[in-house]
């Protein structure tokens, strides 16, 4: 005599809990995580005593200079790397405008002539609120 109940189908593993937990952790992190904005470029920034601070400005222009001495202007690599194109990059993003602050960010290793071509560019077109990007001293 034979009590047991034959199982016509296998025994079904129900993943439903899973894939809960799994969308819960995934939006845990989501939330807890920060979002800093730091360009994609490694630079290694030059130290400095005093930092100013950043001015929240939505109109700000970020220029990058890496240590080949190649301009990026808001994280886009010009075509060629001389004072004409960076000049016809800021002319086109700024439309004539003088008041939108620049902000370098440079290599430590970076040729001075780059820092000087930035700054003299910004210079001919009268951005005015140009400032450079440093990491802080550590005071040991």
């Amino acid at each position: 005599m034979n009590l047991r109940p034959h199982r016509t189908e296998p025994p079904r593993v129900d993943i439903t809990p899973l894939i809960d937990v799994v969308f819960l952790m995934l939006i845990f992190f989501m939330v807890s995580t920060t979002f800093d904005q730091q360009t994609q470029l490694k630079v290694n920034l030059p130290s400095a005593q005093t930092l100013e601070q950043e001015r929240k400005n939505p109109e700000k222009i970020a220029i990058t200079i890496d240590q080949q001495g190649k301009f990026y202007v808001n994280d886009q690599e010009l075509v060629q790397h001389d004072a004409q194109t960076l000049r016809r990059s800021l002319l086109k993003i700024t439309e004539g405008r003088t008041e939108s602050p620049v902000i370098v960010s440079g290599d430590r290793h970076a040729p001075l002539q780059s820092m000087m071509t930035v700054m003299d560019v910004a210079a001919q077109l009268g951005l005015s609120q140009l400032s450079f990007m440093a990491r802080r001293q550590s005071d040991h």
